[in-house]
């Protein structure tokens, strides 16, 4: 898990970091092999404690209930690829909490609708539209990042 995509900045990112390592080093009495492989226990741990960081920051107020239409389906999948790590790193960082939250765990982490509407104490609902609200906000980056370099 990469820290970097949960903060907004480098600083936040580290403290996220440093969260979750305390964390990892704290539950390692915890750690059962036969359950999980260690990066599978730690990431999930990582991840968790990157949200309850987040949380003192009453992130909770970053989603918006609004369910967008199905008008921003995926259509240009294939734009994330064109870019390194670090640029997409740095997009996702600027996407608005809510948004980089459902983004990172849906997209990035893996975890359903239902568990993240769990999880942020919001709705499947919400987290599908904050879901589709990042899409459509990274894709216009993207684009708009690409015909830079393109042009630039």
């Amino acid at each position: 898990m990469s820290a970097m995509r949960y903060g907004k900045n480098k600083n936040q990112a580290d403290d996220i970091f440093q969260e979750g390592l305390i964390q990892i080093f704290n539950s390692l009495k915890n750690f059962d092999p036969n359950k999980a492989g260690f990066y599978t226990w730690s990431t999930r741990i990582l991840v968790y404690s990157a949200l309850k960081f987040l949380k003192k920051y009453n992130w909770t107020d970053s989603f918006d209930d609004h369910i967008e239409p199905e008008e921003f389906r995926d259509t240009q999948e294939n734009i994330y690829e064109k870019l390194a790590a670090k640029e997409l790193t740095e997009m996702i960082q600027k996407l608005p909490l809510g948004y980089r939250l459902v983004f990172n765990l849906y997209i990035i982490e893996g975890y359903t609708h239902k568990e993240i509407a769990e999880q942020l104490g919001i709705s499947e609902g919400t987290s599908k539209s904050q879901l589709s609200k990042a899409k459509k906000f990274l894709r216009e980056k993207l684009e708009s990042h690409l015909i830079n370099s393109y042009h630039g």
